[in-house]
C-alpha cells in the first residue's frame, strides 16, 4: 500500500495512478474509498502543475463545436449577424464582440471564459 503523502516526482505521480487503478472499485463510504479520494486529488494537483490544459484560441473552439455538432459556418449566422461577418469572424479578420460572445455562450454552449 502506498505511503500517502505529497506527489514530488514523476515516480511518486506513477506509483500514485497505480493505486488509483487498484482502488478504482471502492465501495463508497470505506476506508478505501477515502484513499481513493485522497489520491486522486493528490493527482489533480500534480498535473494541474506539470501537465497544464491551455485553453483552446477562439476561433478554434468555434470550429471545434461546429464540427462536433455537425453544424456548418451557415449555422452561425443567426448567432453572429451576415455570413460575411461570421466569414471575417472564422477568418479572423474580424474581433468577436461581447455580444457574439454571450450569443455563441448561449447557443452552442461555448465557455464565454475560452471565447474571451
Amino acid at each position: 500500500m502506498l505511503k500517502l503523502r505529497p506527489i514530488r516526482t514523476e515516480a511518486d505521480y506513477h506509483a500514485a495512478l497505480d493505486e488509483i487503478e487498484r482502488l478504482f472499485d471502492a465501495e463508497p463510504n470505506t476506508p478505501d474509498c477515502d484513499r481513493l479520494e485522497i489520491l486522486t486529488t493528490l493527482v489533480e494537483a500534480y498535473e494541474q502543475r506539470h501537465y497544464p490544459i491551455v485553453a483552446p484560441e477562439p476561433i478554434e473552439a468555434i470550429l471545434y463545436y461546429l464540427e462536433s455538432r455537425g453544424l456548418s459556418a451557415d449555422d452561425l449566422e443567426p448567432i453572429i449577424g451576415s455570413l460575411g461577418e461570421v466569414t471575417d469572424i472564422l477568418n479572423r479578420q474580424q474581433a468577436l464582440t461581447l455580444e457574439m460572445i454571450r450569443r455563441l455562450h448561449s447557443s452552442l454552449g461555448i465557455p464565454a471564459e475560452v471565447l474571451i
